[in-house]
């Protein structure tokens, strides 16, 4: 990224939302929305900004966005999980006084030399029962239903 296209983007954040909002008008020739807030303007801010220098997505890309989009709302937890977790990161989890490694590895997770396609098929041979992994690996709060907490369970 060129560095001025780089300086605009990162200066961004430090911008007040009359400044933001009149980016906004400089870069889409409309107002922003009333009651859109800074952090949600932002990231829109900073991708118009590349556009214009770079140019628009292109169709390989957009139709790879398409697909992940659809993909998440059929599975967001899986979705989820495997956009924050970058090839490389070791989950580590301790489970009946043994404990368990899974190597995250792009599109897959190696565990105990046998790659897998979700973390939830490692937490079923771990524990033998059906398991979300993402909550099994601490990577998702399990989340508490009218007011009960995990703890008291």
């Amino acid at each position: 990224m060129p560095e001025s296209i780089a300086q605009r983007v990162l200066s961004l954040p430090l911008l007040e939302n009359e400044e933001l909002r009149q980016l906004w008008g400089d870069l889409f020739h409309a107002s922003a929305p009333l009651k859109m807030r800074k952090d949600f303007m932002i990231p829109i801010l900073a991708h118009r900004l590349q556009e214009q220098a770079f140019g628009p997505v292109g169709t390989p890309t957009r139709k790879r966005l398409e697909r992940l989009a659809r993909e998440s709302s059929a599975t967001p937890s899986s979705f989820v999980s495997r956009a924050r977790l970058s090839p490389g990161t070791r989950l580590v989890r301790q489970w009946n006084n043994r404990v368990h490694v899974v190597n995250v590895e792009g599109s897959s997770y190696e565990y105990d030399g046998t790659r897998y396609q979700s973390l939830s098929q490692i937490a079923r041979l771990i524990t033998g029962t059906r398991w979300s992994g993402p909550v099994f690996f601490g990577i998702k709060n399990n989340k508490v239903k009218r007011g009960v907490s995990n703890e008291c369970l």
